[in-house]
């Protein structure tokens, strides 16, 4: 039986990861929910256990096997070295260790990956869930085909920011529905009603800083097998999932069929009728990624193409969680089961 720390117990990626773990073969551990001092003493579960949310502590790690942290990047770089003391495995969501010694980006679901844990490792990043979903399918086109070209526009959601964004979305669009002035304390900028590449000088978030951790996480996942991909992140005024406008060119032309072939499988939905065109919403709650395939008229026939387009989405929180649940798996092959030495 295994102990499981969750950290940001409250935030959206936690609720979401108490969800995947109910769900996964870690559903039978004991849980440990910690948060910040306004969410502290909330009655919350993790499938049928009921527990109540407490203070982070040195000691709440106790025997805690893995230590997910969901919270702000402040809160993992306080507390994970403490969960690395009492013995526990880290897994962080919040990008806080990415580039931390030794802490390894991972995402099990790709078929090829390179770097492996060991007991020496500190830490895990689950890898970003728009790179995990850019490096699945650039790597089953490559099935079919080498890809000499990708381009790609991530469309994100208020989410990935976290509820602080998602309320002042709200309140921004009440507030222009209303003509009041709209609230700007994490966009610097309206976000409501409008596509935007950046954020504004004094916004709490950056588009540009989500775009280099995405455009790191792929390279770390798709080193010395992916394509080299251009990549720009726009944010949407849309509250959850991804969705993703992808170009690619492959070396030679190949079958429709072919294509389609190598796209299906685990963790992808492929999309075949129109009228059941892949968004954000239709996303909502799914576990795989859905995508549509739309090829450009090839000079050797309609069946045939080197030139490509995939429309996709996918759900940012859900996708995220379950991949930090995978990495969970993935790492309960190094620990002995149950007690920490």
């Amino acid at each position: 039986m295994y102990k499981i720390a969750i950290v940001g117990a409250s935030t959206l990626i936690g609720r979401e990861l108490k969800d995947a773990l109910a769900e996964s073969a870690l559903a039978t551990a004991s849980f440990v929910l910690l948060d910040e001092e306004d969410a502290q003493g909330q009655l919350d579960q993790v499938g049928d256990e009921a527990t109540f949310i407490q203070a982070i502590h040195a000691e709440a790690f106790e025997h805690a096997d893995f230590a997910f942290f969901c919270g702000t990047e402040e809160m993992t770089r306080h507390y994970w070295r403490q969960a690395l003391e009492a013995g526990s495995t880290v897994l962080d969501l919040s990008a806080a260790l990415d580039q931390e010694t030794g802490v390894l980006v991972r995402a099990p679901w790709l078929g090829a990956e390179t770097a492996a844990v060991d007991l020496f490792t500190p830490a895990v990043v689950p890898a970003h869930p728009a790179a995990v979903a850019l490096a699945l399918l650039l790597e089953r086109l490559q099935l079919a085909a080498p890809v000499r070209f990708a381009a790609a526009t991530v469309v994100e959601p208020a989410s990935e920011f976290g509820r602080a964004a998602m309320d002042e979305l709200h309140q921004q669009t009440v507030n222009l529905l209303s003509f009041q002035q709209l609230p700007r304390a994490i966009y610097d900028a309206q976000a409501a009603y409008n596509l935007l590449s950046g954020l504004g000088e004094s916004a709490a978030v950056s588009l540009n800083a989500q775009e280099a951790r995405i455009r790191r996480h792929y390279d770390l996942l798709t080193e010395g097998r992916g394509p080299a991909l251009a990549l720009q992140v726009i944010h949407a005024p849309v509250f959850h999932g991804h969705a993703f406008s992808i170009a690619v060119e492959m070396e030679r032309t190949v079958e429709i069929t072919a294509l389609e072939e190598a796209l299906s499988g685990g963790h992808i939905d492929l999309v075949l009728e129109d009228t059941d065109s892949p968004s954000n919403l239709a996303a909502t709650g799914q576990n795989d990624v859905l995508v549509r395939l739309r090829t450009e008229k090839s000079t050797r026939g309609a069946g045939a193409a080197t030139r490509l387009w995939l429309w996709a989405a996918s759900d940012n929180l859900r996708l995220n969680a379950q991949n930090a649940v995978q990495c969970a798996l993935d790492l309960r092959r190094i620990r002995p089961q149950g007690a920490v030495q």
